[in-house]
């Protein structure tokens, strides 16, 4: 095999029980992983060819992390390229897998005896492994992977880059649990693993699939559907081995448009086309976070049944509707709008130095059973609507977590270049 679609394969960078990476010498940064018919468990003590596996977990590797990066986490993930592989970015991996687990069950329960299976973890309970087959993959702590001292693309791994992967390991989790409870399935714990590229950073990498996860439908074990079911078996029969490959279409099947649909609005409703640069920062906020949004130019107390015209215009087609009303001096807009509709309100008055305090009380000072929020900046007006949204869509409240990610990322990155004694 030379080439896989338009790819020119070149060496084969390296090989596991479950797949192929190969080089490609015309893509530059990329590689090619190539998934093979085998079934593994045990350290590779029990294995066994499975027609069409290869396809099988491509497709729901391809469709988690559709999922991801649609969130916004940083993979390595590209694009698939054909039925049995995908193009990712050129990584070196870290020999480490990060599990998070829901619930104690399987060989948490050996290393923790007492803990009954079950036992809920809230947060999610992180742990990591080094990958070590030989020795059974032994847990390791913090303390060993920072003494270990991988050196990978030029970063060395210390406090903080096992710091932004634990956080990222539980995020991913927490995600794909979110996507999964859209199918009335538990996500009951996952391993992944990551890697550095060759700009130096950490992204989720490898393969995410039924082998990755244990999932139980409707929360039961007993209709387990991922690789623990082949895991279980003291003897395997064709029969036995149908049954495995048909949970892992079950699972590939379940993944199909689970992405939220974008059946949403932001109305930014401003009381004059002067507020028009506040509200497009509105609006550029909302869309950072994957929020649709429409801007409007109505005011309540020039056109009072104009501006409820418009508003009952939207409440008559949308039923994941958020108005954010944009008016200064005497706010009327939001109160008006808070007082004839059952949808979130929230006021983003553009604000002047000179004015400040009367503009923002006129938002504050609501008559009673008025129940508007007021922010004053275009990222928290965006914050606001999507919190409330990402209630029912899981793709937003992920969005919103990623950022929260991504903020502890960057002060991580900004205490790393300062910190250090200066000597007087």
């Amino acid at each position: 095999m030379t080439s896989i679609q338009e790819y020119k394969l070149g060496k084969i960078l390296i090989e596991g029980k479950t797949k192929q990476v190969y080089d490609l010498p015309q893509n530059p940064g990329l590689c090619l992983l190539l998934s093979k018919d085998r079934i593994t468990a045990g350290d590779g003590v029990k294995a066994h060819d499975l027609q069409g596996k290869s396809e099988i977990s491509n497709t729901t590797n391809g469709q988690v992390f559709q999922i991801l990066n649609e969130a916004g986490v940083r993979t390595a993930y590209v694009k698939s390229a054909g039925p049995k592989a995908f193009i990712a970015k050129k990584c070196q991996m870290i020999p480490i897998e990060w599990v998070t687990r829901r619930l104690a069950t399987g060989s948490y329960l050996k290393r923790n005896t007492g803990v009954p299976e079950g036992y809920r973890f809230s947060p999610p309970k992180q742990e990591t492994f080094f990958k070590d087959d030989a020795n059974h993959d032994p847990q390791w702590s913090d303390e060993q992977i920072i003494s270990a001292k991988f050196n990978l693309n030029g970063v060395l791994i210390g406090q903080d880059e096992v710091d932004i992967m634990k956080k990222t390991t539980v995020l991913v989790f927490e995600i794909l649990e979110k996507a999964w409870s859209t199918r009335n399935c538990a996500l009951i714990d996952m391993k992944i693993e990551f890697g550095i590229d060759e700009e130096g950073e950490i992204v989720l990498a490898d393969i995410i699939d039924s082998d990755s996860w244990r999932l139980w439908p409707a929360g039961d074990k007993r209709l387990m559907v991922d690789k623990q079911v082949y895991r279980n078996l003291t003897s395997v029969t064709s029969a036995d081995l149908d049954v495995v490959k048909s949970n892992f279409v079950w699972v590939s099947k379940q993944l199909q448009d689970i992405i939220p649909k974008s059946d949403h609005l932001v109305v930014i409703l401003m009381g004059s086309a002067s507020d028009l640069d506040h509200c497009e920062k509105i609006a550029k906020q909302c869309k950072a976070l994957g929020l649709n949004t429409e801007l409007r130019v109505t005011s309540a107390h020039k056109g009072p049944e104009e501006t409820l015209r418009i508003m009952r215009e939207y409440e008559s087609v949308m039923n994941n509707l958020i108005l954010i009303t944009v008016a200064g001096r005497s706010n009327g807009l939001g109160p008006v709008l808070s007082g004839s509709t059952t949808y979130p309100v929230i006021n983003c008055p553009p604000l002047k130095a000179e004015t400040m305090p009367i503009d923002v009380w006129s938002s504050l000072n609501l008559p009673s059973g008025l129940g508007c929020a007021t922010v004053l900046y275009p990222e928290a007006a965006a914050l606001n609507a999507a919190q409330i949204l990402g209630l029912s869509n899981y793709m937003i409240w992920a969005k919103l977590r990623v950022k929260q990610l991504n903020n502890f990322v960057t002060l991580k990155k900004a205490d790393k270049q300062v910190r250090g004694v200066r000597k007087a």
